[in-house]
């Protein structure tokens, strides 16, 4: 993304990968490349339909992969990062940082 010197960082953050859950979502997936449906429901304290909506968002925007499957005898979904997940979600670090100097800047200028 290339900014101008003047716009804010806050311009800069995804509207779908900043909603907390999402977000949840796509850094844990991040940190376990690959996560089961049941695990990520406990880890961010969902239920499953919510967990449900949000990876449809993130699906339809193509930053997550969605696989269904049987482990035994038991239904599993599991969900891994697209490279333009991975993207986005390192942009959105990349903006949070820049907001996060920004903001400790004004609070060291006297």
């Amino acid at each position: 993304m290339t900014d101008g010197p003047d716009q804010h960082p806050v311009n800069g953050l995804d509207d779908v990968v900043h909603q907390r859950v999402r977000l949840g979502i796509l850094t844990v997936a991040h940190q376990a490349r690959r996560v089961e449906f049941g695990f990520l429901r406990t880890a961010l304290g969902l239920t499953a339909g919510n967990l449900s909506r949000h990876l449809a968002v993130l699906e339809q925007a193509g930053l997550v992969h969605i696989e269904k499957g049987y482990e035994g005898k038991r239904a599993r979904t599991w969900l891994s990062l697209t490279p333009a997940g991975d993207r986005a979600l390192q942009e959105e670090v990349t903006q949070l940082k820049r907001l996060i100097q920004q903001i400790e800047g004004e609070r060291m200028s006297p």
